[in-house]
C-alpha cells in the first residue's frame, strides 16, 4: 500500500514538473518564432525538426511509395469505372469520385517529395505552395466525404435493397457534385494567408510548415473548423452506418444459404472501418492538437509526430483501390481483361460460351461453344 502511494506521489511530482517546464520555457512557443518583415526566426526545437532525417528522408520515402502505388492504381480504377463498367450503380459512382479525389491528391505528391529531399526548402514560389496545400487538404477531406457517402449508401442498400437504381444514381451524382463544390469552397481560405514563410536563421523557405505568429489565429481557426466538420462529423456518420449495417447483417445469419456471403460482407465492412480509422484518425487528431497548442503558445513537442501522421494518412490513397475496388470480383475481372486487351465484345462472348458449356454439362448434352456464341450474336 505504501509503495503504491509512493508511486502516485512520484507520478504527480513528474507531472507537475512537466507542466511547470511547459509554462516556464518562454523561448519555445509552438512551431514558430520571432517574426520580422523578412520572415520568421525559428526556435531550436523547430530547427531540429526541419533538419532531422524524419522530414528529409522518412517523409519523402513514404510519399514516393504513395506516388508509385497510388498513381497507377487510381488511374486504373477510374478507367474501369468510366469505360469498362457499363451498368452504373450509386456505389460505383461514389467509388469513381473517391478514385478521382485520390488521383488528384497523388499527382501533387512529387512536389512534396522534392520539397522534403531539398531540406524542406520550397523553391517553386508562393502561388504553387498555396495550390499544393489546397489540393493536399481538399482531396483528403474529399476522400473522407466520399468514404462516408459509400458507407451511407451501403447501409441504405442493405436496409432498402429493392429501391430504384436509376433514381439513386441521380441522387449519387447530385451528392458527388455537392461534395466537390463544398470542399473546394472550404479550401479558399488557404489562399488568403501566407503558406510560404522564410526561415531567416536557416536560409530556407518552408511551405505550410511554419506559421507566422501574426497569422496563427487565422490558421488555427480554419483547421480546427475543418478538422471538426471534415473529420469528426463524417467519422460519426461512418461508425453509425457500419454498426447499423452489421446489426442488420448479423440478424439474418440463420439462413445457411446466405450466411457465407453475409460473413464475407461483415469482414469487408470491419476491414473498411478499421482502415478508415487507422488512416485518418491519428492525423486529424494531431492536426487539432497541433493548432490548439499553436493558438495557446505552449511548448509544441508534437509537431514531428503530427507531420508523420499526416504523411501516413496519405497511404489511404494507395489502400483505397485495393479495399474498395480490387476486392470486387467483377472489378477484378474488368482489370484483368483490360490488361489482356480484351474488348467488351470478346468478354461478352466468353461469358456466353462459359454459360453455354455449364448448361450443356448440367443437361448431359454437348453444345459447341462457337455455335452457341454465334447463335447468341445473331
Amino acid at each position: 500500500m505504501a509503495s503504491r502511494t509512493t508511486r502516485i506521489h512520484l507520478l504527480l511530482f513528474f507531472l507537475l514538473c512537466f507542466l511547470q517546464t511547459c509554462r516556464s520555457e518562454k523561448d519555445v512557443k509552438g512551431f514558430t518564432g520571432p517574426e520580422t518583415e523578412e520572415g520568421v526566426s525559428l526556435y531550436l526545437q523547430a530547427k531540429e525538426v526541419l533538419n532531422s532525417r524524419l522530414t528529409t528522408v522518412f517523409l519523402p520515402v513514404i510519399y514516393i511509395i504513395v506516388f508509385v502505388v497510388g498513381l497507377p492504381a487510381n488511374a486504373m480504377a477510374i478507367w474501369v469505372f468510366l469505360f469498362r463498367i457499363k451498368k452504373k450503380h450509386p456505389s460505383s459512382i461514389f467509388m469513381a469520385n473517391l478514385a478521382l479525389a485520390d488521383l488528384l491528391f497523388v499527382i501533387w505528391v512529387p512536389l512534396k517529395i522534392a520539397y522534403h529531399f531539398n531540406g524542406n526548402d520550397w523553391i517553386y514560389g508562393e502561388s504553387l505552395c498555396k495550390v499544393l496545400v489546397a489540393f493536399f487538404y481538399g482531396n483528403m477531406y474529399c476522400s473522407i466525404a466520399f468514404i462516408t457517402c459509400i458507407s451511407v449508401q451501403r447501409y441504405w442498400a442493405v436496409v432498402h435493397p429493392l429501391t430504384q437504381v436509376q433514381r439513386e444514381n441521380c441522387i449519387a451524382i447530385t451528392v458527388s457534385v455537392t461534395v466537390w463544390v463544398v470542399v473546394w469552397l472550404l479550401t479558399t481560405p488557404l489562399y488568403l494567408y501566407e503558406q510560404e514563410v522564410k526561415v531567416t536563421n536557416l536560409g530556407i523557405f518552408t511551405c505550410h510548415d511554419v506559421t507566422r505568429p501574426s497569422q496563427k489565429e487565422i490558421a488555427a481557426g480554419y483547421f480546427l473548423t475543418m478538422g471538426t466538420l471534415g473529420f469528426v462529423v463524417p467519422t460519426i456518420v461512418c461508425i453509425i452506418s457500419y454498426v447499423l449495417m452489421l446489426k442488420s447483417l448479423w440478424s439474418n445469419m440463420t439462413d445457411s444459404s446466405i450466411a457465407k456471403k453475409r460473413r464475407k460482407a461483415v469482414v469487408l465492412i470491419i476491414t473498411v472501418l478499421v482502415m478508415f480509422l487507422l488512416c485518418f484518425t491519428p492525423s486529424n487528431i494531431m492536426l487539432l492538437v497541433h493548432y490548439i497548442l499553436l493558438l495557446r503558445e505552449v511548448n509544441n513537442n508534437l509537431y514531428g509526430f503530427y507531420i508523420t501522421t499526416l504523411c501516413l494518412a496519405s497511404l489511404n490513397s494507395c489502400i483505397d483501390p485495393f479495399i474498395y475496388y480490387f476486392i470486387s470480383e467483377d472489378f477484378r475481372d474488368h482489370v484483368k481483361n483490360t490488361f489482356l486487351c480484351r474488348s467488351e465484345r470478346t468478354v461478352q462472348r466468353m461469358r456466353v460460351s462459359f454459360s453455354a458449356l455449364k448448361f450443356s454439362k448440367k443437361s448431359n448434352t454437348y453444345t459447341s461453344d462457337s455455335a452457341k456464341t454465334n447463335s447468341t450474336d445473331c
